[in-house]
């Protein structure tokens, strides 16, 4: 699609940056609501975030979203933080504002939330369960307490690290948090575990963990979308558990950067994952 000199520029900046699906996604939208736009992919290396972002604020750009390594970092430079954001300690979008402030966002937990609705799943008070104590995992507990769940147990590896996690967003959800080492404990009459780590990952080995102690009724999400079906989600399906993979939170989480950069609202559509899904395979 052919841009003018008045295009709204956007795009995400990260370190790697090559692999991710936002400007595909984004400019998916933008083909379809007719935007005068672009959404560019920024490799920016650790050290230079902060003047790359001035570069681009002063070259016209409406906004960057961010990922590894920078979504701290965005954090600590933002003038303004939504709630969202103070609570994970980091921003997934920078919006630049016209007075020249940069207001920091997070839209993670908001993703998250929407993908698992979608998917079919509801807590109304039943427990959760996460593994993970990162910054995924943050993500996931705001989530999780937005979906309404009554208590959400946390199993790291390192136990210290999960007791870290919940004592410190506590005052941020109305859930009891509750850090595990026990895995059948934790799994015991839980409406839904969601995997917050990086393992069935692409590259990296996959989760080691017998589904047995899981109640037949719960739901399974791995926040994970490189595969797709990682083991835990196939052992999950197998077992008749609903699954929902870590896709949809990628789409959902990136239609509020687009709101806030290009002025409308877009849906996420079945042509929409097609697309990606398609992206994923190649």
């Amino acid at each position: 699609m052919t841009i003018s000199a008045k295009a709204l520029c956007a795009g995400v900046a990260g370190w790697p940056v090559a692999h991710s699906l936002s400007p595909r996604l984004h400019n998916h939208w933008l083909k379809a609501h007719g935007v005068d736009g672009a959404y560019v992919p920024l490799p920016i290396p650790r050290e230079h975030l902060a003047v790359a972002l001035k570069g681009l604020r002063l070259a016209g750009f409406k906004g960057v979203n961010l990922t590894i390594p920078h979504k701290e970092a965005a954090f600590a430079l933002a003038h303004k933080l939504d709630d969202a954001a103070r609570a994970a300690g980091a921003a997934n979008l920078l919006v630049f504002r016209e007075d020249g402030t940069l207001e920091g966002r997070n839209t993670d937990a908001e993703g998250l939330a929407a993908s698992l609705r979608a998917g079919g799943v509801t807590l109304s008070g039943a427990p959760a369960t996460l593994l993970g104590a990162g910054g995924a995992a943050r993500a996931a507990v705001l989530a999780l307490d937005v979906l309404g769940a009554s208590e959400i147990r946390i199993l790291n590896r390192h136990r210290e690290r999960a007791a870290t996690l919940a004592n410190e967003l506590a005052p941020f959800v109305k859930a009891k948090l509750k850090a595990c080492a026990d895995w059948p404990a934790a799994a015991r009459d839980t409406g839904l575990l969601v995997n917050a780590t990086s393992a069935g990952m692409k590259g990296q080995p996959a989760l080691d963990l017998n589904l047995d102690p899981l109640p037949q009724g719960a739901a399974v999400c791995d926040l994970i979308y490189n595969p797709l079906e990682t083991e835990l989600l196939k052992n999950a399906k197998a077992r008749g558990h609903n699954t929902v993979d870590g896709l949809g939170m990628l789409m959902y989480q990136a239609a509020p950067s687009f709101a806030a950069f290009y002025g409308i609202t877009p849906k996420v559509t079945p042509a929409l994952r097609t697309e990606l899904e398609q992206a994923l395979q190649a």
